[in-house]
């Protein structure tokens, strides 16, 4: 199973959007899927279920970043985390126009050729494709950093 498969199980076993995000990547951050449901469960519905800040998905990929960038040394994060967070967080946007939960669920984008793991999947749900979008940006930045 994929990470957007894995994701998008997650989303199905009614976890929030960050948590399916980052737990799809229990095995790069070494720690449990569980460990990780705990840790973000407060980010999904835009920060606490109001819908109102920055989509679950996209705080989710965040804190899966910061887990693989932060460098000890960098404590404020300016040299290693932001500039990918700032990346990912242009792709998301790029893609479906919006970061914060409340107008992503009005503009309610639908699985395209924009989305390719969400229209594979057959996610139809405004968050599934949220979920398995995210997971496909961050594998492709970190497909990029490897190559």
């Amino acid at each position: 199973m994929d990470r957007c498969e894995l994701a998008f199980q997650y989303r199905k076993e009614r976890y929030n959007c960050a948590q399916a995000v980052a737990a799809a990547f229990a095995d790069l951050l070494e720690t449990t899927p569980e460990a990780l449901f705990a840790a973000v469960s407060g980010f999904g519905g835009g920060v606490g279920g109001c819908h109102e800040e920055i989509c679950g998905a996209l705080s989710g990929g965040v804190y899966v970043l910061s887990r693989l960038y932060a460098d000890p040394a960098d404590r404020a994060g300016h040299k290693t985390v932001y500039p990918k967070v700032q990346e990912f967080r242009r792709r998301f946007e790029e893609t479906f126009g919006h970061i914060r939960c409340g107008q992503l669920r009005t503009a309610a984008p639908g699985a395209t050729e924009a989305t390719p793991a969400a229209f594979r999947l057959g996610a139809h749900s405004h968050c599934d494709i949220m979920v398995v979008t995210a997971v496909e940006i961050l594998e492709q930045m970190l497909a990029e950093e490897a190559a």
